[in-house]
């Protein structure tokens, strides 16, 4: 038990996630006598860069390669002294094609979202195991989006290899915390869900610098001219074209699908150059879920009021035993109408409390990282940070599949029914919320 009497323990490891801990942390115990994995991150711009020092210090990685157009980019972490023992000067690439044909066991792809889903199939393709940025694709034409989709998930059956979405949705504290409860059965029967991506164009995090940075270098600055295309053959973006972050949260803790859904748009208003080649800047939607729950979903770009982190990308889950909403935990333990008195206990929890632990040797080499980015060499104390604490697990979930042989937590199946999910929801704003069916490829199979 732990301070608030939550049972952290792993009882018959019957999940995935809780497997996944134990293999792990076995492994990393006998790193005298197995090979760690040899990882190439391709893209190295600013969020690629941010998770670069977090896999060189995994323990099981023992090799890291990087990819990159831009040579300086490469230079940057080539000439750092904290990557030399895990990086030779031959494993720098200046493109995909030649890192594809490395021996690497995987690949780590945060490049322009766009282009995620070809160069993630070409990888897979040429025999490594792949995990890419968010989303897996990011295009105007919903029906491309679902064409991708359904590749990704062919390719990795037909190649037997693996393929990870950051969404760092998942892992969250938050997502911990309900996947936990979820997989002990003490939401009880789910009722109703919401997912939140509330974000602002001109928010501290701008959304106009963001496009700016994509757009700047060689790759990203072909860009506009396709969207320019695209806009003339009357494709146009909406906020679900990037649904991840709002629809992947309860999804993920109640390991359920969406079977369809009926969605509103909101359309830009002030004439705003951002939003040009928009149809919406703000959409809403009703999913109706498989396991009988209802969830509602905001994706929005054009809202004033944004308080606090925990209100602006968020998600609630509400079941008929217990309940999930900004880190308050509702248990009544009801299962039968004899329970109706029984008192509904109410639980704070920080955010420190929701984490789901790391393996020692894990955290220790992360808290490396983290002293070693913040100038402070006497702390020991480690945060998970980036994106909510996210970025710690995100790659760490992604090196032990590949090190286990394993799906991922949020695999090629999930990461495509996110983006259905969206695609559905755009369809149904289209058409003034006309009921629309959400296409579904099932679960990941184990392979």
């Amino acid at each position: 038990m732990d301070s608030r009497g939550e049972d952290r323990g792993h009882g018959d490891c019957r999940n995935s996630a809780c497997r996944a801990r134990h293999s792990a942390a076995g492994m990393l115990k006998e790193r005298n006598t197995v090979m760690g994995i040899s990882i190439g991150l391709v893209g190295l711009g600013s969020f690629g860069s941010a998770f670069a020092q977090l896999f060189k210090a995994h323990p099981l990685v023992d090799r890291v390669a990087f990819c990159d157009c831009e040579p300086e980019r490469i230079r940057k972490f080539a000439e750092d002294p904290f990557f030399a023992d895990k990086f030779n000067p031959r494993d720098a690439y200046g493109s995909l094609d030649e890192i594809c044909a490395s021996d690497l066991d995987a690949l780590v792809v945060i490049t322009q979202p766009w282009l995620h889903a070809p160069q993630c199939i070409q990888a897979m393709e040429s025999g490594k195991e792949v995990y890419s940025a968010v989303p897996l694709t990011c295009l105007p034409d919903s029906d491309e989006v679902l064409d991708w989709c359904g590749r990704i998930i062919e390719t990795s059956k037909r190649t037997g290899r693996h393929y990870m979405l950051g969404e760092t949705t998942c892992f969250r504290p938050q997502a911990m915390f309900c996947r936990r409860k979820a997989l002990a059965g003490e939401f009880g029967d789910f009722v109703y869900a919401e997912g939140e991506y509330m974000h602002d164009v001109d928010s501290a995090c701008s959304l106009r610098e963001v496009m700016r940075r994509r757009t700047a270098g060689r790759i990203g600055s072909e860009w506009p001219a396709k969207e320019e295309q695209y806009a003339r053959s009357g494709k146009l973006s909406t906020p679900m074209n990037y649904p991840t972050h709002s629809v992947s949260g309860p999804v993920f803790c109640m390991g359920t699908r969406a079977r369809k859904v009926a969605a509103f748009g909101w359309r830009n208003r002030t004439g705003d150059s951002y939003f040009r080649h928009d149809e919406f800047s703000n959409v809403t939607a009703l999913f109706e879920l498989a396991n009988g729950a209802s969830m509602r979903v905001a994706e929005m770009r054009e809202l004033a009021g944004q308080i606090s982190p925990l209100e602006n990308e968020t998600f609630r889950i509400i079941g008929t035993r217990g309940s999930f909403s900004e880190n308050v935990w509702y248990y009544n333990g009801r299962t039968d109408e004899t329970d109706a008195i029984r008192p509904e206990q109410r639980t704070r929890y920080t955010d420190a409390e929701l984490f789901d632990p790391l393996p020692p040797e894990v955290r220790e080499a992360f808290l490396t990282v983290q002293n070693r980015s913040s100038g402070d060499l006497q702390n020991r104390d480690f945060v998970p940070q980036g994106h909510g604490g996210s970025h710690p697990y995100l790659v760490h979930e992604f090196v032990t599949s590949v090190y286990e042989r394993r799906q991922p937590l949020v695999n090629a199946w999930e990461a495509g029914h996110y983006m259905a999910m969206g695609m559905a929801a755009n369809r149904s704003a289209r058409r003034d919320g006309e009921l629309t069916p959400v296409q579904d490829w099932g679960f990941a199979p184990e392979f």
